[in-house]
């Protein structure tokens, strides 16, 4: 990313801020305002989402007082099931619908009409470690997919030791946490293997974790609990929840990259957008196998799923205003602010804005 573009970012962050706490519910209007704007709105999904929605949600209901909004941080599978069965309004997801998911009916949705994917929350996948006098850490694709199928049982294995010459790794059993619920990280993270590392990760994307082995924790919080509380361990989980814990290079080309928010948003710029899809769906083909030292491609997209055309025409009113706000430069901003993520780009910003106001 160059630096003009990061100082525009800096600055667009810094006025949505600002905007947001000073004036909240100006930053709405367009969403309905505190005068017209009421009811109830629950949603489930992506807990990668958690720390976004919460503050989301209170900028949403101090400009809008006589809105409730619940957001239960169930895992992106449990989030899409609940709403394609009609038992929440909207759904947070790290993995958009698929083919299978599209070709159903959606409860809430009027009959006849589909579900779309509107991306709202970029964000790095960290490897997370927590291995005894280990500060630092790098590993390819092939040394993940060991480590995560099983295959690379112990630190001193020289798959990894030959990538880190100068640590001192114990000659310790590898403990490997993965998700236990249906995780879109989960799918992100094993596409992005299958994809960089097919000869040993020989299992397709999914939001299951494929393999047997390794420990399993419930939610991104219980990845950062085992793997902090364990020994020896490495887990995955969404970037603003890596707090202490140390976290691996990926080797990305012929360099080694740590993530951040804007090397996430630049595999997201260089991304085609899934083919088949309605011209309103924005779900993003992720380029995992770029070798630009300037992109991290462990990274998440997480969606916000809702109706194109609600049966209930005060929820879809909800669901646009509550989406405008989310997408908008001080929702994203916020978002940034608390949770790491990248805000959209102003191409995807515009395109995302312009599917919202489509919602009915």
């Amino acid at each position: 990313m160059n630096s003009l573009r990061v100082s525009r970012l800096a600055a667009l962050a810094v006025v949505g801020v600002v905007l947001l706490s000073s004036c909240a519910a100006n930053e709405m209007q367009d969403g309905g305002g505190a005068e017209s704007l009421s009811g109830e709105l629950n949603g489930s999904g992506a807990s990668s989402q958690g720390s976004a929605s919460d503050v989301w949600i209170a900028a949403f209901q101090t400009a809008n007082p006589r809105v409730t909004i619940n957001y239960s941080p169930d895992g992106s599978g449990a989030g899409r099931k609940a709403f394609i069965s009609g038992g929440v309004a909207y759904a947070g997801s790290d993995s958009s619908l698929s083919s299978e998911e599209l070709a159903g009916d959606f409860a809430a949705c009027i009959p006849g009409t589909k579900a779309i994917d509107i991306p709202v929350y970029i964000s790095p996948i960290a490897l997370i470690f927590n291995i005894e006098g280990v500060a630092a850490l790098k590993l390819d694709p092939a040394a993940i997919a060991g480590i995560f199928s099983g295959t690379i049982t112990m630190w001193s294995d020289p798959a990894i030791t030959a990538l880190n010459p100068d640590a001192e790794l114990p000659h310790a059993p590898i403990t490997a946490v993965h998700r236990s619920d249906d995780s879109g990280t989960t799918k992100n993270f094993t596409d992005y293997l299958a994809r960089t590392a097919p000869e040993v990760w020989d299992a397709p994307a999914a939001d299951t974790f494929p393999y047997t082995g390794g420990e399993a924790a419930q939610g991104t919080s219980g990845v950062v609990g085992a793997v902090t509380n364990g020994h020896n361990t490495i887990g995955y989980a969404d970037a603003s929840r890596a707090g202490g814990l140390g976290v691996a290079s990926l080797k990305v080309g012929d360099s080694y990259v740590d993530y951040s928010a804007a090397a996430a948003a630049q595999v997201v710029t260089g991304s085609p957008l899934v083919d088949g899809r309605s011209a309103n769906d924005i779900a993003i083909a992720l380029d995992r196998t770029t070798t630009d030292p300037t992109h991290y491609p462990l990274v998440l997209v997480s969606y916000l799923i809702v109706c194109q055309e609600y049966a209930n025409p005060e929820t879809g009113a909800l669901v646009k205003a509550y989406a405008k706000y989310v997408a908008s430069p001080a929702g994203q901003a916020e978002a940034a602010k608390s949770a790491g993520a990248a805000p959209l780009s102003a191409e995807l910003s515009a395109k995302v804005a312009t599917v919202i106001e489509s919602i009915r």
